[in-house]
Formats: structure tokens, sequence, C-alpha cells
């Protein structure tokens, strides 16, 4: 079975950088895309980048483009998101989905409802 464990997340001042993983196991992800949400308190979870794990294509939302990097770790079966110049609006529990595509070289969600597996979270905290 599919299982994705985030690790990574803290508290950092606005302006600094953290790493996030996702450790991605039970299959082989070749004709998957991987995404990275977010939820703030008491707001809906919020698309926030993914990578289509055949080419690394990335796509990200307009809140977090040229601020985070997402990319793949074929040797280590893990996807990372780097981020850099937080701000307190960063803050949320980051979680990893994983979305099963109907070809390799298929539409890469930005939907939620989309994807099949999730991990549990890692919790990032930006202080102003």
């Amino acid at each position: 079975q599919v299982q994705l464990v985030e690790s990574g997340g803290g508290l950092v001042q606005a302006g600094g950088s953290l790493r996030l993983s996702c450790a991605a196991s039970g299959r082989t992800f070749t004709n998957y895309a991987m995404g990275w949400f977010r939820q703030a308190p008491g707001k809906g979870r919020e698309f926030v980048a993914a990578i289509r794990w055949v080419d690394s294509a990335a796509y990200y939302s307009d809140s977090v483009e040229g601020r985070f990097t997402i990319s793949t770790d074929n040797a280590q079966n893990t996807v990372n998101l780097q981020m850099n110049s937080l701000k307190p609006e960063d803050t949320a529990v980051y979680y990893c989905a994983a979305d099963r595509l109907q070809w390799v070289l298929g539409t890469v969600a930005t939907d939620d409802r989309d994807y099949d597996y999730w991990g549990q979270g890692t919790q990032v905290t930006v202080s102003s």
C-alpha cells in the first residue's frame, strides 16, 4: 500500500527557509503526480505545488511561485519542497499527496479531490 511520510517542518522567522521532504513507498511512482498542499487554521486545504514524477514538470500556486521549489529524488523516492523567503501567511500544516495519472504525461491536478493518497502532514510556522 502507498505510504507518504512528511518531515522537515518547524518554526522559522520571516524571510527564512525550510525544506520539506515526503518519503513515498509502496509502489513505483513513475505514472504519478506528487503534490504539496497546505491548510491554515480555519481555512480550507490549498494547493501549493505539484510535480509529475516521470519528467519533473512542476506547477506552483501564484502565492509561492518564485519562492518555493518542488523536486523529486528518484534514488531516495522522495518529493522535496524547498521553501525560501517564508512569510507569516505561509504558516500551515503541509501535506504531501499522490495522484495516479491515467497516463505518464497526464495533466497534473491542482485540486485536492484528484489526489488518491495523503501523508499525515507537518506543521510549518513562520513568525513575524
